[in-house]
């Protein structure tokens, strides 16, 4: 464990000291696709007097001035399949990114779907005797969260206080400075597959690049795709990806759970590819122009030209009716929405005051799906866009760009975690004389 915290304080550091150089990059590694953005850090007085509109209230403070994206290679239910192939892609990427922003790019921060995570909801209590709360108080109490067994080869990805009570108060952001004889916090602890992260890492330093931080794309979509009122209220943001389906609830501005479902888009085009028989770049067309989850009768006469260069005349002039493309496709999407219903139902999710569910990410953009998504999900759904930031392109403002965006107000504005704070190293008795071995091996 305190390794892991030692890791996650040198990328805070190296976060914070690439922002006071001004650029830093988001890297978001998906199934599909691979995206790059170049944020410069340079205040808001410096381009007020940009055209067009500007960013909203709290995200002024950067602007992209790089962004490009290519086809994903080598990665699988967001998790990275073939090295060398994810390399390349993510090299492609960055260096696209580059040329556009005119400048090099040292750090990143990354994100990535997969990696099967688990939330854990954590409680901690120590005494104040009278004083006022001090940031060593906010360590201490951090420090006596007592972590349940998280099995082998799983890490802790985020760590973030959700609640403080001081005595009999409760439901408070930052106690710091407050008097009071009690402190207690509720911290919600998510925990990944350490060999999905290890992975993750070495690609990019394979790739000249620094990791400056890591985050999961559900809590980063969550961030861009819920407004505030949602993410106050209690909301839930389904990231519908390629080749995964992240899963995050948001309650008092803080994500309180966090899932996923090794199911996406990419499926979706595969049963279009078995079921036409057709290759995975046309069914992925097809799905793209003609798809959709609802058919009518206008569908039974509506013929799509499937097409191929296979040679035979006769199977390249196949034409298949919108209504088949349909009943191929609504089976999966109908699984889909399924058991992302079960993991909200497993999580509590009904017992929120609020219940809205905000779908994102590529496969979002299936036409008919606001429709469907409220039968299976329950009737407050809505198809959730990224906020809108300072010199965003055009094509990077869709759903499909909501973990990428949600990385940029991830990094303006980090949240509190764990790691943040100096935790006091005797907090870990069971730890402590692992954690002296290792200290003289390295040092002696």
């Amino acid at each position: 464990m305190t390794e892991l915290y030692q890791q996650q304080r040198a990328m805070r550091a190296m976060r914070s000291a690439a922002m006071q150089r001004g650029v830093i990059a988001i890297l978001d590694i998906g199934t599909s696709k691979i995206g790059c953005l170049v944020l410069r850090f340079d205040g808001p007085e410096q381009f007020q007097g940009g055209e067009g509109v500007g960013s909203l209230a709290g995200q002024s403070a950067f602007r992209v001035i790089g962004a490009a994206t290519t086809r994903s290679r080598g990665v699988k239910f967001g998790e990275i399949d073939a090295m060398q192939e994810t390399e390349r892609a993510i090299r492609t990427a960055v260096q696209a990114a580059q040329k556009m922003a005119n400048t090099r790019v040292d750090h990143v921060i990354a994100t990535f779907s997969g990696a099967n995570p688990r939330s854990y909801g954590l409680a901690g209590t120590v005494e104040l005797h009278g004083d006022a709360v001090r940031e060593d108080d906010i360590a201490r109490v951090l420090a006596s969260c007592e972590l349940p067994p998280i099995g082998e080869g799983r890490e802790v990805l985020h760590a973030q206080p959700i609640n403080f009570a001081l005595d009999h108060r409760t439901g408070m952001a930052d106690p710091r400075g407050q008097i009071g004889n009690r402190l207690s916090v509720d911290m919600h602890v998510l925990t990944v597959d350490s060999n999905v992260v290890r992975n993750a890492l070495y690609c990019i330093k394979r790739c000249d690049l620094e990791v400056a931080g890591m985050a999961s794309s559900a809590y980063a979509a969550g961030i861009s795709s819920l407004v505030e009122d949602e993410q106050e209220l209690g909301a839930a943001c389904i990231d519908m990806g390629g080749g995964s389906t992240g899963i995050s609830i948001f309650m008092k501005k803080h994500m309180i759970f966090a899932d996923s479902v090794r199911l996406g888009g990419d499926h979706v085009t595969s049963d279009i590819s078995k079921g036409l028989q057709v290759p995975w770049a046309t069914a992925e067309r097809i799905k793209t122009f003609y798809g959709g989850v609802y058919a009518t009768g206008m569908d039974d006469r509506e013929q799509i030209e499937i097409g191929g260069e296979s040679g035979d005349w006769e199977k390249d002039r196949r034409t298949v009716s919108r209504s088949e493309l349909i009943g191929i496709m609504r089976p999966r999407v109908e699984e889909i929405l399924e058991e992302v219903r079960d993991r909200l139902d497993a999580a509590g999710f009904s017992h929120l005051p609020s219940q809205q569910i905000v779908l994102t990410g590529g496969a979002s953009q299936i036409p008919g799906l606001d429709g469907l998504a409220p039968k299976i999900l329950g009737q407050q759904v809505r198809i959730g866009r990224p906020l809108r930031v300072q010199g965003l392109p055009q094509a990077a403002t869709g759903a499909a760009f909501a973990s990428a965006v949600g990385l940029c107000l991830f990094a303006a504005h980090p949240q509190d975690e764990w790691w943040d704070f100096d935790i006091p190293t005797d907090s870990y008795p069971a730890r402590s004389l692992r954690w002296a071995m290792k200290w003289f091996k390295d040092n002696w």
